[in-house]
């Protein structure tokens, strides 16, 4: 502890300065801010969906893009298959890919997809 020696206006005032307790305390506040980003932080990563690729789950995918082009009748594109079949982009590439395999599909000049 420290003592310190103040003069206003020919008034002294002494003052106990308690360093050690103030500087614990700013370092603990410090510590529970940085945790608390940490933790927003970790939540927000642990949302993203987990693509699982495996021959049942991509043969799934290929008949949600077959049967969305199905019903449509007509040429689309990637966005567009996967708005119609509920399902993301990387799913629908994936089942695009399964169903050209199978020479299910043709490609057209505008980067649309049609059934063969």
């Amino acid at each position: 502890m420290r003592i310190k020696e103040f003069n206003f206006n020919s008034i002294n005032i002494l003052s106990i300065m308690a360093e050690k307790k103030t500087t614990t305390k700013k370092a603990a506040e410090v510590k529970e801010t940085a945790a608390k980003k940490t933790t927003a932080t970790k939540k927000t990563a642990a949302a993203k969906a987990v693509l699982v690729v495996n021959a049942e789950n991509i043969g799934f995918k290929a008949g949600d893009v077959y049967q969305a082009l199905a019903a449509a009748e007509k040429a689309l594109n990637v966005k567009e298959i996967a708005k119609a079949a509920k399902i993301s982009e990387e799913e629908t590439l994936l089942g695009l890919g399964w169903l050209f395999k199978e020479g299910k599909l043709q490609g057209t000049e505008d980067n649309k997809i049609v059934l063969a």
